[in-house]
């Protein structure tokens, strides 16, 4: 599945957590990590040591780095690293797509400072930008890791893109002998309760039925053996993290965009509150993949 991961790193309690459930999957897929420190250069981190200008920043960067490095030669997972400059979100998005990696494994939130990126805001807007997979680790004190997955939980709105994430969700599935949770929602929420409402709720469903069947099938052709279907009815997010707690799901993988309107869950809205929310990994796949 995956051959080069990219970790975003800032050396806070919730990045040696990612960095551990990375390894985890780099072992697993006898893969290469290559930890990044971006040194935010829309903030003020030059100064003058000696008469010298160092980039305070880059010089922390060399020492979490190194810090990074020395986990996972303990670990015995191959890395390599790198400290460059720039405005996080987007650096990181270009980085991983000028040297090829495959996977971006980011927690959602690290400590605040002016030495300490990874806050939600940055690595939402890599969630948004990215083209490429990205792992999510949210770390708060429910959080829960466990690798490989048993149970992988893809929601789905029907869309094309949805199709891309559903795709990427079925192999890592099938690499992992994991049972897929396949969940369609009827997003209600705004409708009323007169005779037009309730018709639109029954049409909706039938969609989702369809969709839930097609993705059946692709499942089958992915070799994924083990399959449970799900279609729900309120707001998608809600219903997410219901089914995630209903059914010990251990990883979700969505789409960060879908089709627009009621019976359309896949909006980036909701991918980003499944982010913040979810108390697993959460894998996002963007329109490029």
């Amino acid at each position: 599945m995956y051959e080069d991961i990219l970790l975003p790193f800032d050396g806070s309690d919730g990045s040696a957590e990612a960095l551990h459930h990375a390894a985890e999957i780099a072992h697993w897929a006898d893969a290469t990590i290559h930890v990044l420190f971006v040194a935010d250069t829309t903030r003020d981190s030059v100064s003058v040591v000696e008469t010298r200008v160092v980039d305070s920043l880059v010089e922390e960067g060399k020492d979490i780095v190194e810090d990074a490095e020395k986990t996972l030669g303990t670990l015995g997972v191959d890395y390599d690293s790198d400290v460059v400059q720039g405005n996080p979100a987007p650096t990181i998005v270009e980085y991983a797509e000028q040297y090829g990696h495959d996977l971006i494994v980011m927690p959602t939130h690290g400590r605040e400072g002016v030495s300490r990126y990874l806050i939600g805001s940055v690595t939402e807007k890599v969630v948004r930008l990215s083209p490429l997979p990205v792992l999510t680790v949210r770390m708060q004190p429910d959080e829960q890791l466990q690798f490989p997955y048993e149970n992988i939980l893809i929601p789905t709105d029907g869309s094309t893109e949805a199709g891309s994430a559903a795709e990427h969700g079925l192999s890592l599935a099938a690499s992992l002998d994991a049972t897929v949770h396949l969940l369609s929602v009827v997003d209600d929420t705004s409708l009323g309760l007169d005779v037009r409402s309730t018709v639109l709720s029954r049409e909706h469903e039938q969609m989702a039925t369809e969709t839930l069947d097609d993705l059946v099938a692709d499942a089958d052709r992915h070799g994924v053996i083990n399959t449970a279907r799900h279609i729900e009815h309120g707001s998608p997010a809600e219903i997410i993290r219901d089914t995630i707690a209903s059914n010990d799901i251990d990883a979700v993988v969505m789409g960060t965009t879908g089709r627009r309107g009621t019976d359309r869950i896949l909006l980036g809205s909701v991918a980003e509150k499944t982010v913040r929310s979810a108390p697993v990994p959460v894998i996002t796949v963007g329109r490029g993949v």
